[in-house]
Parts: C-alpha cells; sequence; structure tokens
C-alpha cells in the first residue's frame, strides 16, 4: 500500500482557504503583465519602524540570543507586555503566570484549543470570520457553532440567539475586536456581557485583539477590564499590524495563570519559542507604543481610509469610514454575489478584493479592501472601478 499520498481526514472538514485562490488569481494576471493593484490579504506594505529595526541589529549580534529560546519568552518581554498593558487598559498582569510570547498571535490562536478543549465540545466562532478559528477548532476534534455576525446589530453577536443546548456544549467562544473583516469595534458594555454570558455557562472567551491598536476614533477596550475576566478570558495580542511586523513573528497572550499555562504547555511541547533578537526588538516597540513612527502610521492609514472610502461613495459603493483596523467591509453592487464582485474587480480593473464569503457564509454580500496601498495606488484604483458598468 502506498502511503505517499496519504492525508488525514481531518484535512477534509477545513474550508477552503479563499486567499491562496485570490493569490493564484493575482499572480495569473501579474504573468500575463497585467498591472495589478492589490487590496487582498492585509500585509502592511509600511517597513517596520526604524527604531524597532535598529534595536534589533544591536540585539541579533548578541550571541546570548542565538540559542533556542525556550520558555514562555524571555522575562523582559512580558515585562514590557505586561507594562504596555498596564498602560493602555488599566489592567494588571503578573509576567511570570499571565503573559505568554507567542509566534505571532495566530500561531497561538491555532494552538488554544489543543489546550482548552477536548474532542467532542462545540466551539462558538464568529461569521465572517478570519478562518483560523475554525480550522483550529477542526484539529482539536471538536464541532462549530456559528455566531452571525450582522450589519444591523454592529456586527456584534447575538448571545442570547445561541441556542441552550450549544451553550452546554460550548468550552470556548472566539470573539475579535476590532474585527477582520468587518472593521467594527465592541464596547465596553459588550465586553461586560460576554463575561457575564461565559461566566453564566464556563465558556472560555478568546479574545482576538491583533488590530487593537489600530484605531481612529476612540481606543477599543480589553475583554480583561471587565472586573473578573481573567476567570473567563484569554486575550491574543500581535505587534504585527502594530508595528509593520507581520515577517518578524512576535505576539503574546494573556489572561488567567491557568488558561496561559494550558497554552504554554502546548507551546513547550511544539515549538522552541521565539528568537530572542526579536523579543528584545519586540521590547522595543512595546515601551515605546507612543512613538511618533507609531503615530506617523495611523495618520498614513487614516487618510487612505478617508480617500478609498470617499472615492467608493463618489462612485455609488455603500462604503463607510472604520473606527478601527485597515480594512473597508464594503457591499457588493445591487444584485451580485461576493465571489462575482471579486472576480469582475479582477478581470476588469486590475484590482484584488477579498470575497466576504472567503469569510463564511455570512460574508457573503461584502467585499473587503485592505489598506495596504498606498495614496496614488488607491486613486489609480478608484478610476479603474470607476470605468466598470455594474
Amino acid at each position: 500500500m502506498t502511503v505517499t499520498n496519504r492525508r488525514a481526514k481531518r484535512l477534509e472538514q477545513l474550508p477552503p482557504y479563499l486567499f491562496i485562490e485570490i493569490d493564484r488569481a493575482k499572480e495569473e494576471a501579474i504573468a500575463a503583465g497585467r498591472d495589478v493593484i492589490d487590496f487582498g490579504v492585509g500585509d502592511p506594505d509600511l517597513p517596520t519602524m526604524r527604531f524597532i529595526v535598529d534595536r534589533m541589529a544591536e540585539a541579533i549580534r548578541d550571541p546570548k540570543n542565538h540559542p533556542y529560546s525556550l520558555g514562555r519568552g524571555t522575562l523582559a518581554f512580558r515585562r514590557a507586555a505586561a507594562a504596555f498593558f498596564q498602560r493602555r487598559f488599566g489592567v494588571e498582569l503578573d509576567p511570570a503566570t499571565e503573559v505568554l510570547a507567542l509566534l505571532g498571535s495566530k500561531e497561538g490562536i491555532g494552538h488554544l484549543p489543543l489546550a482548552a478543549v477536548n474532542p467532542g465540545d462545540v466551539v462558538l466562532t464568529p461569521e465572517p470570520g478570519y478562518p483560523v478559528y475554525v480550522c483550529s477548532a477542526v484539529f482539536a476534534g471538536a464541532t462549530c457553532h456559528v455566531m452571525p455576525l450582522e450589519a444591523d446589530n454592529g456586527f456584534l453577536p447575538v448571545l442570547e440567539d445561541i441556542p441552550a443546548h450549544v451553550r452546554q456544549a460550548a468550552s470556548l467562544m472566539w470573539l475579535n475586536y476590532p474585527n477582520n473583516p468587518t472593521s467594527a469595534c465592541a464596547p465596553l458594555s459588550f465586553c461586560e456581557e460576554a463575561v457575564a454570558f461565559a461566566r453564566e455557562h464556563g465558556i472560555l472567551i478568546a479574545q482576538d485583539a491583533a488590530y487593537s491598536e489600530l484605531y481612529f476614533g476612540p481606543p477599543s477596550p480589553s475583554f480583561l477590564q471587565v472586573d473578573g475576566a481573567k476567570d473567563v478570558c484569554v486575550e491574543f495580542h500581535s505587534l504585527s499590524k502594530t508595528y509593520n511586523m507581520t515577517g518578524w513573528r512576535i505576539g503574546f497572550a494573556v489572561g488567567g495563570a491557568d488558561t496561559v499555562s494550558a497554552l504554554a504547555a502546548v507551546k513547550g511541547n511544539l515549538d522552541s519559542g521565539v528568537f530572542g533578537a526579536v523579543q528584545e526588538a519586540a521590547c522595543a516597540a512595546l515601551d515605546n507604543s507612543d512613538h511618533v513612527e507609531v503615530r506617523a502610521m495611523l495618520d498614513i492609514y487614516r487618510r487612505r481610509r478617508d480617500v478609498l472610502a470617499d472615492g467608493l461613495t463618489r462612485l455609488n459603493w455603500k462604503a463607510n469610514r472604520p473606527d478601527a483596523t485597515f480594512y473597508l467591509w464594503v457591499p457588493c453592487p445591487q444584485g451580485y454575489d461576493s465571489m462575482t464582485t471579486a472576480k469582475r474587480i479582477l478581470d476588469e480593473a486590475d484590482v484584488v478584493v477579498v470575497p466576504g464569503v472567503g469569510f463564511g457564509r455570512c460574508g457573503e454580500g461584502f467585499v473587503r479592501f485592505a489598506l495596504a496601498v498606498d495614496e496614488g495606488r488607491i486613486r489609480e484604483a478608484l478610476d479603474r472601478l470607476g470605468r466598470i458598468e455594474w
């Protein structure tokens, strides 16, 4: 019996990762010599801040950073993360037990169900939502129950709509605010509602806060600001978007010591830690979260948001101006589904957007624009979009 093509059955349960299809179509267009403007996958086009790179240049030459960096992260990094949390959210964390370094928040999100969910449990997943929430549940042998995010409710899940038998079987609930892909923000009142719900039903909240520092209006709250939230909540934070460090792979998880310890146990068996020099550079980032370069980046994204939203509005698209993230979640032209909309935009304008259905069936009817494109190219894209007849 040949085993060269053997694949685990769990892979058959994974939803299609639409970004792969988008990249394939984009690469075909580029190979054909077309000038493609890419609003697709959210990877910042701006370089990592200079003050972070300078710290990295020093740290990478230090031999102490060359061996494995085992464990929960350096104490210096965990202290920097705790100090940032205290300044930003007014939440006190114990660096020794309540902070864990991650190889990017995606890694922690992928591993959490292995630490907190048993086979057969139910995981509550928002839709539209980051596909990794579903994938990580599948790998842990869990089943998913979709929490629809609808515009009429500000793209917040209606917790009361979760059936009683699902609540009883659920062990984990994913939340993500500021939200990808909708850009919605959650008020502190919703955080309080979610924590009370989780406490009542014995469910762990996993809040993906990767975009908490990309805000243009009032700063988003942390769920850990709610009294007693550490008992039922773990948050994932990332330096990727805040400091243009996507390729550096550094983030952290914070929450109650028991949950953090369980996640650390999984990681201790599956990886060998974050490169020490990257942790030193990340300390520089967290220690200078209000650095002039960080503020300048937010101003750039704000201007891009305004140019794109205003331009789409002039083209009769119903575009809003989100208060956070670097995404615009835009309804499709009337009568068109998201795949058809995205395909026509690529075929007729050489512009890449993400069809909303790629984030789950509840994302149908929308496309997502990522603001990882400079203003000149945004204006060029708008000119091209204006020539499409819908």
